[in-house]
Parts: structure tokens; C-alpha cells; sequence
């Protein structure tokens, strides 16, 4: 069987964060977040990564990441393109968001020949999660469903003291397999419990603290390339209709629709490591100083690419 393969989708606009905070050096050695990423992936067993970003992106990618990850990895670009439709569709005018993570992992579908991974280039999710669902992969395989997994956190390790953030709140079956995942643009803290809303603040609900979420860490079989293709025109034709300059095609709205079809099943490999992000500025200095001890325990050489 093909080694899985890591995908890592870094094509996002960073509105928030009012910049390319993918590249925004995050140790004092200059290592960005998503060195620790592919040290992790290295460390789990990943030998190939796919980068998926916006084409007028990759000088500065290359810069960062050819003469340091890229002496111990294999690494590919693919680009995300807006205009990567099928046939018979165009860009509505007016669009300039990516159409999501389900089209930003379809940009390497020419490159993916076996099982492969998925991350967000800006999260750091922990060594666990990546030796967990790099064995998954290497033993797993479709039998008479597809073999898919994710891994879940806790969501109150997920989220940032500056602001609101997405996230998958998941039901996981007692036999660890998810159910369902349902998409929260805007969750955030108030105070000690865990709030979201969805009409822009004008209501607000409770979250448990201790669900499980996704953060778009999935393993997946060669299989679900094909469903998210086969799956495409028919989520453009509700855009097109509905939202055109906003809709996206999510990667967990997919896998939800697979279960329900009794297509997939997905197992859920919890993590109780916490995640750092950058999803704001004012998040970069709590992650500098996290990694930062991390280093300072051993858990992290002082420099990883040597």
C-alpha cells in the first residue's frame, strides 16, 4: 500500500489575522507554527506533504520551508485556484473567498494516489495526534465501508482568550466512531462557560466544554476524493443559488453525508493535547511562549531543522 501521503491547507485569506500569518515566524529560531507540524508529521512517519496554496504564494513558501523541512520531506505544491470548477460552471462575479476545505484538498487530487492526511497549515495540533492517525492509516484500509478518521479534541483546549472561532462540534458513538459534526462559525469564551452564536450576537447558547470538536486533522482513504468530486456540482448548484460570493464546500459535510449514506465510517482518535493557533495577533505571543516550553522541556530539539 502507497505510505499516506500529508496534505496542508494553506490557501486561507487570514482576514482575521490581517496578514500570511502561515509564515509569521513563531520561535525566536524563526520556526514557524507549521514547522512543528511537519516535525510531528516527520516524527509519526509522513515522508511526502502536499502544500495547498494560492500560486502567487509559493516564493514565499519555498523560502521557509525547501532548506529546512524540505531536506528531510518530500514536498509538493498544489495550487487552490477559484476558477477550478467543472465543466459548465463559472465564478459568480464578485468572488474572491476560496471555496472551502473540500475544494482546497481537491487542488491535489493529481498528486494523492493512496491515503493521506489533512491539517490546517496554521494550527498546532501535537505529536500525539499525528503518530495516532499516521498508524491508523498505514493499517487501515476501505472494507465494506470507507475506512476514515479524525482526530477529535476537546474543545475547550481550542479555543483563543481574543475572540470568536470555527469549530466542528462532534457526537461520537460510545464505540468511538463519529456521528455527526455540526459547523459553528462563532464560539467563543463568556467568561468561565463556552458560548456560540449564530445571528451575529444577538442570541447566544451554551456548549459543553468538554465536546468534542474537530479541527480539520482527518485521515482519509483515495476514496473520498472521488466522493468530494462526484459531490461537487451539486454543492455549487445550492451556492450559486444561496450565497454565491460566501458558500463553502466543507470537508465535514461530506463525511457527515457519507455516514448517513452508510458509506463511511469515521473513527474518532481523541487527543487530549491542547491546540495553539494564530487565529488573531494578539494570540502570537501565549503560542511563542507555549512552544517556547515545550522546547524548554525536552519536548522539542532547540532548533528542529538542523
Amino acid at each position: 500500500m502507497d505510505k499516506p501521503v500529508l496534505v496542508v491547507m494553506a490557501a486561507g485569506m487570514g482576514s482575521r489575522y490581517g496578514g500570511l500569518k502561515q509564515i509569521d515566524p513563531v520561535t525566536e529560531q524563526g520556526e514557524i507554527l507549521l514547522d512543528f507540524s511537519l516535525y510531528d508529521g516527520m516524527m509519526a512517519g509522513f515522508d511526502r506533504v502536499i502544500f495547498v496554496i494560492k500560486e502567487e504564494h509559493e516564493e514565499a513558501f519555498r523560502e521557509l520551508l525547501d532548506s529546512r523541512a524540505g531536506k528531510y520531506m518530500k514536498i509538493e505544491y498544489a495550487y487552490q485556484r477559484l476558477e477550478d470548477l467543472p465543466p459548465g460552471y463559472r465564478v459568480p462575479e464578485g468572488r474572491v473567498k476560496p471555496w472551502g476545505t473540500c475544494h482546497a484538498v481537491l487542488s491535489a487530487r493529481d498528486r494523492i494516489d493512496g491515503p493521506f492526511a489533512v491539517i490546517n497549515a496554521d494550527d498546532y495540533y501535537g505529536p500525539g495526534a499525528f503518530a495516532s492517525l499516521y498508524d491508523y492509516l498505514e493499517n487501515g484500509g476501505d472494507k465494506e465501508k470507507y475506512d476514515f478518521a479524525m482526530v477529535g479534541y476537546r474543545l475547550d483546549k481550542t479555543l483563543t482568550e481574543n475572540g470568536y472561532v470555527s469549530r466542528g462540534v462532534c457526537r461520537v458513538s460510545d464505540s468511538g466512531y463519529l456521528q455527526s459534526v455540526v459547523e459553528h462559525t462563532r464560539i467563543q469564551w463568556r467568561g468561565s462557560d463556552v458560548v456560540f452564536t449564530e445571528d451575529d450576537g444577538v442570541t447566544w447558547s451554551g456548549l459543553d466544554p468538554h465536546a468534542t470538536v474537530s479541527m480539520n486533522f482527518w485521515g482519509f482513504t483515495r476514496s473520498m476524493l472521488d466522493e468530494m468530486q462526484a459531490g461537487f456540482p451539486g454543492f455549487l448548484d445550492r451556492a450559486l443559488a444561496e450565497n454565491p460570493l460566501k458558500a463553502e464546500y466543507f470537508l465535514p459535510s461530506v463525511v457527515e453525508e457519507l455516514i448517513r449514506r452508510g458509506k463511511a465510517s469515521v473513527k474518532v482518535l481523541r487527543s487530549e493535547d491542547k491546540w495553539y493557533g494564530v487565529t488573531y495577533k494578539e494570540d502570537k505571543e501565549s503560542v511563542m511562549a507555549a512552544l517556547q516550553s515545550m522546547k524548554d522541556k525536552g519536548l522539542y530539539p532547540g532548533r528542529l531543522w538542523k
